[in-house]
């Protein structure tokens, strides 16, 4: 192995390292958080945001989801402050 593909193969490592050590900290699996973006892609076609997580957390009490203020609050922390701030700030860590 030359040292190209070993540089590559140690960034690759730390990058499913990183991956594995984030999933492990989400409030809810990997799966809803998809819904929850595509549901919020979705209905902020249809309204403008109104600086709020409303939609965020109506989503969150249709789907059943037991910590929805931990969500709120990781959501929060990550740059979420509001449903569009959620799909701008935090769908992005999601495409690691």
């Amino acid at each position: 192995m030359n040292e190209k593909e070993r540089r590559k193969q140690i960034r690759d490592e730390w990058k499913q390292k990183q991956r594995k050590e984030f999933e492990k900290k989400l409030p809810m699996d990997r799966k809803s958080f998809e819904k929850l973006f595509d549901y919020l892609d979705h209905q902020l076609e249809e309204v403008d945001c109104d600086d709020t997580n409303t939609l965020t957390a109506e989503f969150l009490r249709k789907n059943k989801v037991t910590n929805i203020e931990n969500v709120i609050n990781w959501l929060a922390e990550n740059g979420g402050y509001c449903d569009c701030e959620i799909l701008a700030n935090v769908e992005e860590k999601f495409e690691l």
